[in-house]
């Protein structure tokens, strides 16, 4: 399926400009663009000192036995301070009594996934996740390529260590133009040697485990269910009961999750 044909198929709830760049302008993930964007990607060298650095140049990254802060790679002692606190088990965030819940499908490739993640979510940790209002569901896709697969099994292999969100906000803190290569091995690496505490060795072993294979694979039939389109697709609801669709008129739409927030806690 060509690009051209591709993009007339897609569906874009969220019809905003996409940032600017001095390339091709990026794309909102969508499932119908899945198949067609695995066949042509051509794999470009992302000068990264830290990620080299760790890979010693190969193709099989020399990962550091613990995460640290130490050479670690740009925000991540924001990222540290962004969840200090706040409690994480697997893919979730917060109060797990929350009364709120706010699931977020997202691709870690996803240009605006990345500005929801660096806009909209520090303002949700400090209104409503800190105080016990709100818990938050993860629910990685990999809808735009390869590097997406990588990079959301190794994400999920991070959240069995209780540290997802803090490998996922990095990764969008450093992210490149999607399919260009950007997210390999040693991207990942690097990621994870720069979340203080995390046990890289065994977040590799983790990420080609069965149990994260099956997560994944759970994770796109719920999205298929849930007739997602694209991303980032934000639902919000009472704890335990049905989560409504959240319409961003813009990825950095604050406003629409908070209100939506905000009615769900009248409910509860």
């Amino acid at each position: 399926m060509s690009g051209k044909t591709a993009r007339k198929q897609r569906q874009a709830p969220v019809r905003v400009p996409p940032p600017p760049t001095k390339g091709p302008a990026p794309r909102r993930a969508s499932p119908k663009v899945l198949i067609a964007v695995g066949g042509g990607i051509v794999a470009v060298a992302v000068a990264i000192v830290l990620a080299i650095s760790l890979s010693g140049g190969s193709s099989t990254p020399n990962a550091p036995a613990v995460g640290s802060l130490t050479n670690a790679l740009p925000g991540s002692a924001a990222v540290q301070r962004m969840f200090k606190g706040i409690p994480q088990s697997s893919n979730t965030l917060g109060d797990p009594n929350a009364p709120v819940t706010m699931a977020e499908y997202i691709d870690l490739q996803c240009p605006y996934c990345a500005e929801f993640e660096s806009t909209v979510l520090p303002k949700i940790l400090n209104q409503y996740v800190r105080n016990g209002d709100v818990r938050i569901e993860q629910r990685m896709l990999a809808f735009i390529g390869p590097d997406s697969v990588r990079a959301r099994s190794a994400a999920l292999a991070a959240g069995l260590q209780n540290k997802q969100f803090n490998f996922t906000e990095l990764l969008y803190m450093n992210q490149g133009t999607e399919n260009t290569g950007w997210l390999d091995q040693r991207m990942v690496v690097a990621a994870g040697a720069s979340i203080p505490g995390l046990n890289v060795h065994q977040m590799l072993t983790d990420a080609k485990s069965s149990g994260v294979s099956n997560t994944a694979k759970a994770l796109d039939s719920e999205a298929k269910t849930a007739a997602v389109n694209s991303t980032p697709t934000i639902l919000v609801g009472k704890t335990g009961g049905k989560l409504s669709t959240v319409p961003l008129t813009s990825p950095t739409d604050y406003e629409a999750v908070s209100a939506a927030i905000t009615n769900a806690l009248a409910q509860s």
